[in-house]
């Protein structure tokens, strides 16, 4: 496994016997000047990697919530390069590991090669594609590998033995487990699958394991990291930050609500 910061930071989380909390924001949702204060704040907060959405017009595994931040980061005419370049922005005053959530089709237009070369450049650690099944990712995989970024694939609770063994194989950073079926959104309650989700996969790996998709609050985030290496947590924090859009406290208010979310993961 590489030492990128995402390794790096898992590493010093098992050593400590802490969690990770991951958040998830859409670049350019409202803005990206937003974005990287963002990311900032995040850092401040004590988050241990942030996860950067990489818009795209047809989110097929995002939820209402994502959809709309999505719609916003676009009609505010963001870009990869755009992206990247924020990416370069928050390099100068933050080391916080940082990995791009993307569908596969920015990737494949950008180039394949090109975008993995981009994105290490920029200062990019790691990569999640949601869209593109472990089997498949035969051109991404030694693109990444060869940049030195993580790519993270995602577990879910059909997932076959076999699968579940080639992506414990192929993911590096982490592994992202997906606590329900569905799209991405806040839910009321953590699935009652999860435990023997973690079971399987902690039967295959000794790799971190981290959980996303339906994470609402600090109260399901702890639960979630009490059975896993941590919680990822997107909805939630772009539902706050939508309620935020076009005021002043955008940033401090969403950091605040971050915040509660650290808290609860740190305390397991």
């Amino acid at each position: 496994m590489s030492a990128n910061r995402i390794d790096s930071a898992f590493v010093k989380l098992r050593a400590d016997g802490k969690r990770a909390f991951i958040p998830y924001i859409a670049a350019g949702d409202p803005s990206l000047d937003i974005t990287e204060e963002l990311v900032l704040a995040f850092d401040e907060a004590g988050c241990d990697v942030v996860e950067l959405g990489i818009p795209f017009s047809d989110p097929i595994a995002d939820g209402p919530s994502v959809q709309r931040a999505t719609e916003r980061a676009l009609a505010a005419g963001v870009t990869v390069e755009r992206i990247l370049r924020t990416v370069e922005r928050v390099r100068r005053s933050s080391d916080i590991p940082l990995s791009f959530m993307t569908y596969y089709n920015p990737i494949f237009h950008y180039g394949v090669d090109e975008f993995c070369v981009a994105a290490k450049q920029a200062g990019m650690d790691g990569l999640i594609v949601p869209d593109l099944a472990v089997e498949e990712a035969d051109e991404l995989i030694p693109s990444a590998r060869a940049q030195d970024i993580a790519t993270t694939f995602l577990v879910a609770p059909t997932s076959t033995e076999e699968r579940m063994d080639r992506i414990a194989d192929m993911s590096r950073g982490f592994i992202y487990a997906v606590s329900l079926l569905g799209v991405t959104g806040a839910r009321n309650t953590v699935s009652p699958d999860l435990p023997g989700l973690m079971e399987r996969v902690r039967a295959r790996t000794d790799k971190p394991v981290c959980v996303g998709f339906g994470i609402s609050n600090p109260e399901q985030a702890r639960a979630v990291a009490e059975i896993s290496d941590g919680s990822i947590v997107g909805s939630a924090i772009v539902n706050t930050i939508e309620a935020h859009v076009g005021q002043a406290t955008l940033v401090s208010a969403t950091q605040a609500f971050v915040g509660t979310l650290v808290d609860a993961v740190k305390s397991v």
